[in-house]
């Protein structure tokens, strides 16, 4: 659809051609489609991994042609452009990413002439989160936070940051997706009526699921849950719960001994029942930690891309497994 088109300058022309012969590889594990992004005669929009490419084929529908910067089953946090990925941008007529989860893409999109970029951050707002989040986390750190640090020398704030992992939120989610309507319809004038309809249909589904999450999780045995890494914090202060990280932010980061002892400590004194771990990084740790302290362990999805291993097909499939592993190993009434 793009008429406009543009050329970077250092990437020679046989890449170019390269690059649109290639693509960038299938979107999602329910899609098979390997057609570049650029140069069809659709909205052409890349988008940075599995969470915003689902919001651009759901508020897209027919129109748009979507392809994903990260493979199915790759670490987005992980991803680093390639020269063919970074021409490929400027073939396409709209980039939807999350600034702040991946460096290389935040680089090549400011970097690009593409003239529609769409920052899902700008659209909610990112809060600070550490390795604890929510009620319990606050009393935890008010209780202890002094002997934590005398005793072992540091804070676990200190393992924190800006939180990119809104999507997990249905309700910020929902804002992002509003957003991201609102930006289609601004770009493709043409079928802004089919994106208005598809953004209202798919806030009405994530405003469903949202009522699914708070009646599902108001009355638990526990209100505490550990997972591998720090990205459950918007949804467990959404539904009065706390969680509890292995590490932080950073699902590559190594906890410290001491972070391990205290969360054996607080599981057994919170009635945790299960450490949780996610498919797209190791879950050593947690089943160490699950070993030590005699509990369960179960996966909690934190849906940054769709694989063989995901408990559904998409978004919504996935995070209804969710609500279920966390009714569980919270003992839900």
């Amino acid at each position: 659809m793009n008429v406009r088109r543009h050329r970077i300058s250092g990437i020679p022309g046989i890449a170019l051609a390269a690059t649109a012969a290639l693509g960038l590889g299938s979107l999602t594990a329910c899609s098979s489609d390997t057609a570049a992004a650029g140069n069809t005669d659709k909205f052409d929009v890349v988008a940075s991994f599995y969470p915003m490419a689902f919001l651009a084929e759901q508020i897209g529908g027919d129109h748009v042609k979507v392809t994903s910067l990260t493979e199915p089953g790759q670490e987005p946090h992980d991803l680093e452009i390639s020269a063919k990925q970074t021409a490929q941008l400027q073939e396409s007529d709209a980039a939807l990413y999350l600034k702040g989860l991946q460096p290389s893409v935040d680089e090549a999109i400011t970097q690009s002439g593409i003239k529609t970029k769409i920052d899902a951050a700008s659209l909610t707002s990112l809060e600070e989160h550490g390795t604890e989040v929510g009620e319990h986390a606050d009393e935890h750190a008010g209780e202890h936070a002094d002997e934590h640090a005398d005793e072992h020398g540091h804070s676990h704030e200190g393992e924190g940051g800006k939180d990119p992992h809104i999507w997990l939120d249905p309700v910020k989610y929902a804002e992002v997706a509003e957003g991201v309507g609102k930006a289609f319809e601004k770009a493709d004038p043409d079928h802004a009526a089919d994106y208005k309809k598809n953004t209202e249909a798919l806030v009405k589904r994530l405003g469903e699921l949202n009522t699914k999450f708070e009646t599902g999780l108001k009355n638990t045995d526990t209100k505490v849950f550990i997972t591998t890494h720090a990205a459950f914090g918007y949804l467990a202060e959404r539904y009065g719960l706390t969680e509890e990280a292995i590490s932080g932010l950073d699902p590559e980061s190594e906890p410290s001994a001491a972070r391990v002892k205290d969360l054996a400590t607080m599981a057994k004194a919170d009635g945790v029942s299960t450490v949780f771990y996610e498919t797209l990084v190791s879950d050593k740790t947690a089943k160490t930690l699950a070993k030590d302290a005699r509990l369960k362990t179960d996966v909690l999805d934190p849906l940054e891309g769709i694989t063989d291993k995901s408990r559904g097909d998409d978004y919504f499939q996935v995070m209804e497994a969710n609500l279920k592993a966390l009714q569980q190993a919270l003992g839900a009434k």
